[in-house]
């Protein structure tokens, strides 16, 4: 059975990349072969939320939700309950095929199941990165944790799995989507949070900060506390790439380390394939399933804990 991440209003469903902004438009091709397509799989621009209608104002009350909802203790609690690692035990490739059952009917520019982001993004980087092989293994796995919308894996509500994600215990940035909510959380008016550094100091690292709960920090924990052997690149990738605050409007780079810079780059290479590489092509599972499957040898274990 399919399972239908439906379009807002009652659940107030929203994909991470909602209120993403659409990219320059002179950014046309990505290396030396990734062509960026003018419009998305239905014609549209990619990430256009400009236009006033019923889904742009659902969008709007899934954030209210998230950002009344994702404060610094929140985040601590899930933290702690999904690092215990007792969802279930599988590999990388039978959690793959776990998103075939989940098409995200939020998401404006591919209503295709997940699996076939996660491979179209993969083979766009591979083809233009050939040699880096964590990179294409990276793009794969990077939204696995979106399990989480799944009844085995908690069955969390849409605003603890998708959505933009940002630091918690720390002041709000005004660059974050529908930043306006955050007058209502708790934390907003907390005056040990609400601090432009928080409880957090200049330059400590982003592995100090707390992001708010979701399927990018769930799948970094599972990667990391299973052995993975990704490079920090790697794992920078998985836990930020929702975090558009940082990776597109330049928010919060004081709390960043030298690591952090270096990977960033990264970061800004991946989420052009991940934001463009959205296509009705279809890419043929079973051909590229044995190229794949060597990656996960090669940096997983054969079974991870979830």
């Amino acid at each position: 059975m399919t399972i239908l991440i439906e379009q807002l209003p009652v659940e107030i469903q929203a994909d991470e990349t909602n209120i993403h902004h659409a990219q320059n438009q002179k950014e046309l091709v990505l290396g030396d072969g990734f062509a960026v397509p003018q419009t998305n799989a239905f014609g549209h621009n990619f990430r256009d939320y400009t236009v006033e209608s019923a889904r742009q104002q659902g969008v709007e009350i899934f954030y209210k939700i998230n950002h009344f909802n994702q404060t610094y203790d929140y985040v601590r609690k899930m933290r702690v309950e999904y690092a215990k690692l007792d969802k279930a035990e599988m590999s990388i490739w039978e959690c793959c095929e776990l998103l075939n059952d989940v098409v995200d009917d939020s998401d404006p520019d591919l209503d295709e199941p997940q699996i076939q982001h996660l491979l179209q993004s993969a083979e766009a980087i591979r083809k233009d990165y050939p040699d880096e092989d964590w990179l294409h293994l990276t793009a794969l796995i990077h939204d696995l944790g979106k399990v989480l919308l799944l009844p085995s894996f908690g069955e969390l509500p849409q605003w603890a799995v998708v959505g933009d994600t940002f630091p918690v215990g720390c002041a709000f940035h005004d660059s974050i989507v529908h930043s306006k909510y955050f007058k209502e959380s708790p934390d907003y008016s907390n005056p040990a949070y609400n601090s432009k550094f928080g409880v957090y100091c200049e330059g400590c690292g982003l592995d100090k900060v707390l992001m708010s709960w979701g399927h990018d920090d769930y799948m970094y924990l599972v990667a990391k506390e299973n052995g993975t052997t990704l490079p920090s690149a790697g794992l920078f990738i998985i836990r930020y790439h929702s975090f558009y605050a940082l990776h597109k409007s330049g928010a919060y780079k004081e709390l960043m380390n030298e690591e952090d810079k270096e990977n960033l780059k990264w970061l800004h290479i991946f989420n052009k394939y991940d934001l463009y590489s959205k296509s009705k092509v279809q890419v043929n599972v079973e051909e590229v399933r044995p190229y794949y499957m060597s990656l996960i040898e090669k940096y997983f274990p054969a079974k991870l804990k979830w």
